[in-house]
């Protein structure tokens, strides 16, 4: 009978060691999504470069510019761009070049708190209003209707001319005139996401509603928010240099866009153009960023686009 031989044993594979990873912290991951959305448009790329210019002017440019924006020179008024006055001077000697910058700050301000002043009041507003429903979004509704039977840039107009054309009343106005923009949106995206899964499971895991809004709500209606607070930016400077022109804004000496491109306006017939053509050029060129500016905050702030 022949002998069964035992079958040689197999040797066990050792369990391959433990590998241990290592996650780039949320700053590292928000600049790389940061260059990849730059990298993938560059139209993006240029509208954040043309913000971080207008930053930097309204930070620095009162402190580096090589005249003083208020002091003028009669003997040097009217004189056409030039090495010494690279946007000319005005009807008062004013150098333009140094007045364009400083009146950067400005205009820069008036669309920063302008915005953050809509986008508290419109935001909160319309957020409430599409969560709860009810009342809230029949009195949101009725104020946004209101304001919307006007004429916005008339009703700007009679605001700061009833409560005096001060920058702090400008910011105003544009916030009020706003209004109706943030509360439809914010209404809209929070009506929608009220009855999402991830909120009724959010829901019956013991969260308050005002947790629900702060954690659920409010992060994703921010990229849309978001595109719609960088248009209103642009918006906001094109109103203050507006009712600045119609001598309702901000008041004469102080550099400003609008005043500037009224001051210099009577004087294109003559020849003089340089007047009113470059503060109109820095106006057009900060509209034009706040604009592109849009799609790349969207792209940056959306969820949905990080990987």
């Amino acid at each position: 009978m022949a002998k069964v031989e035992p079958a040689p044993a197999q040797a066990i594979p050792a369990e391959p060691a433990p590998t241990l990873r290592f996650e780039a912290p949320p700053s590292t991951s928000l600049w790389a999504h940061a260059r990849h959305i730059v990298a993938e448009n560059p139209v993006t790329g240029l509208a954040f470069g043309l913000f971080a210019l207008i930053l930097l002017a309204a930070i620095f440019g009162p402190s580096i510019v090589p005249y003083d924006p208020l002091a003028s020179n009669t003997n040097a008024a009217l004189q056409a761009p030039s090495r010494a006055h690279w946007f000319g001077t005005d009807q008062l000697g004013r150098d333009i070049f140094s007045r364009v910058v400083a009146a950067t700050r400005l205009d820069f301000s008036i669309a920063i708190f302008s915005v953050a002043l809509v986008f508290l009041m419109g935001g909160l507003a319309g957020v409430m209003a599409g969560f709860y429903g009810g009342w809230i979004d029949k009195v949101v509704g009725r104020v946004a209707d209101t304001i919307m039977a006007f004429p916005l840039f008339v009703l700007a107009m009679g605001i700061v001319a009833a409560l005096g054309n001060s920058v702090g009343n400008i910011v105003l106005a544009t916030a009020i005139i706003n209004f109706p923009l943030y509360a439809r949106v914010a209404r809209a995206e929070a009506n929608v996401r009220r009855d999402a899964g991830f909120v009724q499971a959010a829901r019956l895991s013991g969260n308050s509603d005002w947790r629900l809004l702060l954690t659920q709500i409010v992060p994703n209606i921010m990229p849309i928010m978001a595109v719609q607070m960088s248009l209103t930016m642009g918006y906001a400077i094109l109103n203050a240099a507006g009712l600045s022109f119609i001598g309702l804004g901000v008041r004469p000496p102080t550099p400003e866009w609008g005043i500037m491109v009224a001051e210099g306006a009577s004087f294109i017939v003559s020849g003089e153009w340089w007047i009113a053509f470059f503060p109109g050029l820095a106006l057009m060129i900060a509209v034009f960023c706040f604009n592109l500016l849009g799609d790349g905050v969207r792209d940056l702030v959306d969820p949905q686009r990080r990987n």
